[in-house]
């Protein structure tokens, strides 16, 4: 993907948006806390609208750690 999909928890409220847009990638915990289950579980333009689509702003692309 060229970036890896960070959750903050502390702004996760659970609303299910990014399960919604790329549940391929996002999972719920047992807290209903959005957690990345496979981070290539969805195509990179999905998981950018996931993460854009998430109320709060808990999800957010960071760079790879490899620097691509």
């Amino acid at each position: 993907m060229g970036a890896r999909v960070a959750v903050d928890r502390g702004l996760c409220l659970g609303s299910g948006m990014c399960l919604v847009y790329a549940p391929g990638t996002f999972a719920h915990d047992d807290q209903a806390k959005a957690i990345v289950r496979d981070p290539a579980g969805d195509p990179a333009d999905v998981v950018e609208t996931a993460v854009e689509a998430c109320p709060t702003g808990a999800l957010s692309l960071l760079p790879d750690e490899d620097g691509a």
